[in-house]
């Protein structure tokens, strides 16, 4: 028990017996208002400062139920002892049921202050480690939000960050007249574009330690495809993306995918320069399926590989840090389709972190 003498509101209609457990429980540390109608009591409880309450059944005019019941509406409110006169068992069961958390017999001698004390002492000692509780959890709370708040930060200075180096890279590309350079330049700002705008979706969202693909994937192609208009192309970008929601390292795997498969496309499905590439993430019970695809001349995954085949290697790398691998479907010759299969089990973030 605290060292601080503990503070009890005694509500009973008898003055005489209100004044008796003042003196009774002044010589065990405990300080003892005494009032005798159930609104002082409740008033003198919404006034704060009060540890436990004694409540006694018969109020005259009310009755100890009806204070109970107006405090059971304030979850802050002090514990209840409740006593009567009265030995009859249903009268302790209701006034339980109703919140009190102990129930004392009103007996003549010393029997009374003796179970009056030894429930007192179990209210105060168990109302302290309730709080103790709460104000634990409360901390636990205001940390994971200190701490939640800290990561959104440190994502928004990630994507800005790379913001500013694909900005950069982007002048460096635009300085430099090799067409083999300009390409490799661009297809390094669209793998910092996908980092980027994972870091970006990160900041903005709820939760971030998931990320829904759906809008990640629509946000990173927009972006693309207004960075490679800006450079004179014109490309022709859909994307169709049902809500799937993936860890954030699996996000990025995914994401550097879909822009190297996008950007393959764009270099070498059509020769004339105009088509449409269309990006299609699907879920089919516990599979995501990822599709990259296009009208043009067609490739099947085999064969010399145009470029540096740098691109090829990185989805590789991707797609075995997701326990998968990328193959091309038969299309006859009419356009390419790569198509990656996930487990959605591997993709998802257990249910406690995705709530």
């Amino acid at each position: 028990m605290p060292n601080r003498p503990i503070n009890v509101l005694y509500i009973d209609d008898d003055a005489t017996l209100g004044r008796l457990v003042q003196r009774m429980l002044a010589r065990h540390n405990y300080v003892v208002e005494h009032v005798e109608t159930a609104d002082a009591g409740l008033a003198r409880a919404e006034a704060g400062g009060i540890d436990v309450i004694i409540l006694d059944h018969d109020l005259g005019t009310a009755s100890g139920l009806d204070v109970l019941s107006a405090l059971s509406k304030d979850a802050a409110s002090p514990a209840v002892i409740y006593v009567t006169a009265s030995s009859e068992l249903s009268i302790a069961v209701t006034a339980l049921k109703a919140g009190a958390m102990d129930y004392v017999v009103k007996t003549v001698g010393e029997d009374f202050e003796i179970l009056l004390r030894a429930a007192l002492e179990h209210a105060v000692v168990k109302t302290r480690l309730t709080r103790a509780r709460e104000q634990a959890e409360h901390e636990v709370r205001a940390a994971r939000d200190r701490a939640v708040t800290l990561l959104a930060e440190v994502n928004h200075r990630v994507a800005n960050s790379l913001s500013l180096v694909g900005s950069l890279v982007r002048m460096q590309a635009n300085s430099v007249e090799d067409p083999g350079a300009k390409a490799a330049l661009a297809e390094t700002q669209a793998r910092i574009t996908a980092i980027g705008n994972l870091h970006r979706s990160l900041y903005t969202s709820d939760d971030v330690r998931a990320v829904d693909l759906a809008g990640y994937l629509r946000s990173l192609l927009e972006e693309f495809a207004q960075s490679l208009a800006g450079s004179g192309q014109m490309p022709s970008i859909r994307c169709e993306a049902e809500p799937v929601l993936a860890k954030t390292d699996k996000a990025i795997s995914i994401g550097l995918i879909a822009t190297e498969l996008v950007t393959n496309a764009l270099k070498y499905a059509y020769p004339n320069g105009q088509g449409e590439v269309r990006v299609i993430l699907s879920r089919e019970g516990d599979t995501v399926t990822l599709k990259v695809a296009d009208d043009g001349i067609g490739w099947t995954g085999t064969g010399t590989i145009r470029g540096t085949g740098l691109g090829s290697k990185i989805v590789r790398a991707m797609a075995k840090s997701l326990a998968t691998e990328l193959r091309y479907a038969d299309t006859g010759g009419c356009g390419t389709q790569a198509v990656m299969e996930l487990s959605l089990a591997g993709l998802a973030p257990p249910a406690s972190e995705a709530a």
